[in-house]
């Protein structure tokens, strides 16, 4: 007795521990809920909380992300311990629903969808109507009496599950479709009767069989499974691998799947299905934005199958249930307190809720919806600003066509995402990755998109369908990544096996220019000039509540005036880096500096550099004005000399004759300049020991410009910054250099100006030597792109050879030319840092590589303690919206971000 007792313990403790894989959601309660993201994913988490929130959701269950990891790890396998689960569930549908699985009278029909933490809109799978077969078929004709509805369900689930499930090419189901649409001389599937669609059930098993050597699965239970392997399968499909590279997403996460019971649009005029968003994902505008098809399911409106009809329709034909979705749509949005996109589907006058999670939006959608919820006092402005991810932004920089220039509009469509591409057609997803990858900028031109398109869109600078509607792939997808994307241009007839689309008479061929304009839907011939954007009010109030909430300062490269008036107009609170060296490659400036290269003597090179000195000093001044009050990092000469020497025999002849010297002692020079590695050659501050009169020059020119600024009461920061410094004693000469001449121009002024001397670090020696060489510098700014070839020993132009197949194989995990790596190059920051400060406490820091515009990067230079980060002007906004997000998280605030 006590040994039986003792087993059934065990048996209980061995089910208590047993994961728990499977959640219900139906009849007004769900087992999760809408903070469970992680476990039940987006869509399944989206589906519980509506649920709990009392919303009309069809009954069903959500297998988890855990359950998906644990099939990859047992092989692919499906657990038997998840199939005895999903089973009990099945019953709970079916008591819900009052339908029975697999019932011959009264069949219960399921949809199976993925559903990843992160949204990933279309790259994953879906099955729709499974569980149909002959003799379930039956069952449902008796029930609905409505022939047509139950043959085009019938068709619609073969296709999905051949298609996603087998592998079959859905283009071959498609071409069946379109020939007996020809032969019955329609144009819309709707136009097809029941036995039409009878037909085509037909014809769709016969190519089932002949594709997989197997006739189509009658075992609804069967179905399912197949259909659960492939959504998990789906995880690592080559689109959802691609769309979580292109987003950075981590591919550890697995997706959940949701199982449903079906209900149908398709079944007459009094049903129907649509898309929506809680306001306008394009404009930010509070207004319902959605769109509709009567008589349809789903994947006709998502896949563009059909191009819908806005939501004022639905109003003027189903007003109560019209009245009844914009009522859901606000306490969804309430609730959440977010811009939502939804799914729905009405079943003979009945609506459901399928989905809500939150919507993908343009960056100007994003910072209107953030701004105007603060007002509504919905959020707060932490939240606000966390809201907007730092590289949106750069969609606000993208341009539009200049309104002034005369355009020939050829066709108009639906303006699914705003701004204005310019680029030559292509028709295929993989011609626009092969063009783009050889530097063509091109449009991709298809009849809808479909999510293997993902590559080529990414790859495109705007996308033009001819079908779909405002919440199409193409769309959807293409608001995501920025991309100009009109769609629904019916004007468009596509011939993509002889690559060219006409209008009318127009034809227009692969490799001819186009101009989209997704603002106003409008397809130009040609190339249109574009111009930049007017940034929105809103735009001004994120980065003055990003302001606030930063800790870390954004200043801007810039080496000209131009650069440097942007740099303000944006935001900027100075020049973290003014790189002298392309002051002088204009005509007039790079000869006077080849004249100085070519001289043999002290004297020679000082008189070529007294003609660039007056050049240096008027870019300066140029510079100073546009910053004045702020400071301005000035980085004297840093490349080698070489680079400033012609390449070839042609230009070295031009030399000659314009420089009187012979070609023969211009190729001696050239060859004496020659390094094997000029990276770590003569270079930086080694130039300026070698000819000090070089960097002397470029002080005084500084100076000079600051002291002619000051007696007009304009005041100039100027910062001068030694380059490539390795050892201290480099520093310490140059300091000495550029006091002594800053002291003989100030007092040859007769007026002081504060300015600063420090060194870039950038050499692992440096960082490790801070220490030292912080008692002869008042600043540090660290450049990072050399200082990550110092540390990784690699050379930055060669690296592209490798570096992406070390990425694709995971032996780093991102390029760290673009991020910096926190473990090997940001210890040396680390400690550059602390043995810095150690000695000067008031040793400013700063950071002017290319990853000052990083969001990543941003975030580990604010836990670092630098005082700010300095990037390209068009970056400066995602740097003050980044510095402000790792500020925020930093300080761990209690922050209010939607649980969608």
């Amino acid at each position: 007795m006590a040994l039986k007792k003792r087993k059934v313990l065990q048996k209980i403790k061995k089910t208590n521990l047993q994961k728990k894989y499977v959640y219900y959601f139906g009849d007004g309660k769900a087992e999760g809920t809408g903070a469970m993201k992680d476990l039940l994913g987006g869509k399944g988490a989206g589906l519980a909380e509506m649920t709990n929130l009392g919303i009309p959701v069809p009954s069903g269950f959500t297998i988890t992300t855990e359950a998906c990891r644990e099939y990859f790890k047992q092989g692919e396998k499906f657990l038997e311990v998840l199939w005895e689960e999903v089973l009990s569930y099945i019953k709970r549908i079916e008591k819900s629903m009052k339908y029975k699985f697999g019932d011959n009278k009264n069949p219960l029909l399921l949809s199976v969808r993925s559903g990843a933490k992160f949204s990933m809109p279309g790259m994953m799978d879906t099955v729709l109507n499974l569980g149909l077969n002959d003799e379930t078929l039956k069952g449902l004709l008796e029930k609905t009496k409505n022939d047509r509805f139950v043959y085009d369900t019938y068709r619609r689930f073969i296709t999905m599950f051949g298609s996603i499930v087998t592998n079959i090419d859905r283009k071959k189901f498609e071409d069946i479709l379109d020939k007996v649409k020809e032969e019955r001389g329609v144009k819309l599937d709707t136009e097809l009767d029941a036995k039409d669609l009878k037909f085509l059930v037909k014809k769709y098993k016969e190519l089932y069989k002949r594709e997989t050597k197997k006739d189509f699965p009658s075992d609804p239970y069967e179905q399912l499974k197949m259909a659960i392997k492939a959504v998990f399968d789906s995880w690592y499909g080559d689109r959802a691998i691609t769309y979580r590279r292109l987003h950075g997403i981590p591919d550890d996460l697995g997706t959940a799947c949701n199982v449903m019971a079906m209900v149908f649009g398709n079944m007459g005029e009094n049903s129907g299905t649509g898309v929506g968003f809680t306001r306008d994902p394009s404009t930010g505008k509070k207004r319902f934005f959605a769109e509709f098809l009567p008589n349809a399911q789903g994947e006709d409106v998502v896949a563009g199958i059909r191009t819908p009809l806005r939501i004022e329709e639905l109003k003027k034909r189903m007003p109560q249930i019209y009245s009844e979705l914009e009522n859901i749509c606000n306490k969804l949005e309430r609730h959440y307190r977010d811009m939502l996109d939804i799914e729905f589907t009405i079943q003979e006058g009945k609506l459901y809720m399928l989905q809500t999670r939150v919507g993908k939006r343009t960056a100007a959608a994003a910072i209107k919806i953030a701004v105007d919820m603060v007002k509504e006092k919905l959020i707060d402005k932490k939240t606000a600003v966390l809201r907007i991810e730092p590289e949106q932004l750069n969609q606000l920089l993208h341009p539009t066509i200049d309104s002034k220039a005369q355009v020939n509009v050829i066709a108009k469509g639906l303006p699914a995402s705003p701004g204005a591409a310019v680029g030559k057609v292509v028709f295929t997803a993989s011609d626009a990755e092969d063009w783009a990858s050889k530097g063509e900028k091109v449009i991709l031109v298809r009849a809808e998109t479909s999510p293997e398109d993902i590559g080529g869109m990414h790859a495109s600078q705007g996308i033009l369908t001819a079908r779909g509607g405002m919440t199409s792939h193409a769309a959807v997808v293409g608001r995501g990544m920025g991309k100009c994307c009109v769609v629904g241009c019916g004007a468009l007839n596509i011939n993509e096996e002889e690559k060219y689309f006409n209008v009318g008479d127009l034809i227009v061929k692969e490799g001819d220019f186009i101009t989209l304009n997704g603002t106003t839907g409008e397809v130009i011939l040609g190339q249109a000039p574009l111009v930049m954007p007017k940034l929105p009010k809103e735009f001004y109030t994120i980065m003055k509540w990003s302001e606030e909430l930063s800790k870390l300062n954004v200043r801007a490269n810039a080496d000209t005036p131009k650069d440097a008036r942007v740099a303000r107009e944006f935001g900027a609170v100075g020049i973290g880096l003014c790189r002298t060296e392309h002051m002088f490659f204009e005509t007039e400036r790079i000869k006077a500096f080849r004249e100085m290269i070519l001289s043999d003597t002290v004297e020679q090179r000082k008189k070529a550099l007294e003609k660039i000195e007056p050049y240096q000093k008027e870019d300066f001044i140029g510079i100073f004005k546009e910053m004045k009050g702020l400071p301005v990092t000035i980085r004297l000469l840093d490349p080698p000399l070489h680079e400033f020497l012609p390449k070839t025999d042609e230009e070295i002849e031009v030399l000659s004759k314009e420089m009187g010297i012979s070609t023969k002692k211009i190729k001696a020079k050239i060859k004496s300049l020659e390094e094997f590695n000029p990276m770590l050659g003569h270079r930086g501050c080694r130039l300026g020991i070698t000819y000090p009169e070089v960097y002397e020059m470029q002080v005084r020119a500084i100076m000079e410009a600051a002291c002619e600024l000051a007696k007009k009461k304009i005041k100039v920061i100027p910062e001068i910054m030694i380059p490539l410094v390795a050892h201290v004693n480099e520093l310490k000469i140059m300091r000495q250099l550029t006091v002594k001449t800053a002291e003989e121009v100030m007092k040859a002024y007769k007026v002081r100006v504060d300015y600063k001397v420090g060194t870039m670090i950038e050499l692992a020696r440096a960082a490790i030597t801070a220490d030292q060489i912080a008692t002869e510098a008042e600043f540090f700014s660290f450049g990072t792109n050399d200082l990550t070839q110092s540390v990784y020993g690699l050379s930055r132009d060669d690296a592209g050879k490798f570096l992406p197949l070390y990425i694709d194989q995971k032996i780093i995990p991102e390029d760290p030319f673009i991020s910096i790596d926190t473990e090997g190059v940001g210890q040396m920051m680390e400690i550059a840092v602390k043995k810095g400060k150690k000695v000067n406490k008031d040793l400013k820091l700063g950071i002017c590589g290319e990853h000052g515009g990083d969001p990543s990067s941003i975030e580990f230079c604010n836990k670092l303690g630098l005082n700010y980060v300095s990037c390209s002007p068009y970056r400066v906004p995602i740097a003050k919206l980044a510095s402000a997000h790792a500020n925020l998280k930093q300080r761990g605030k209690d922050i209010i971000r939607s649980t969608v």
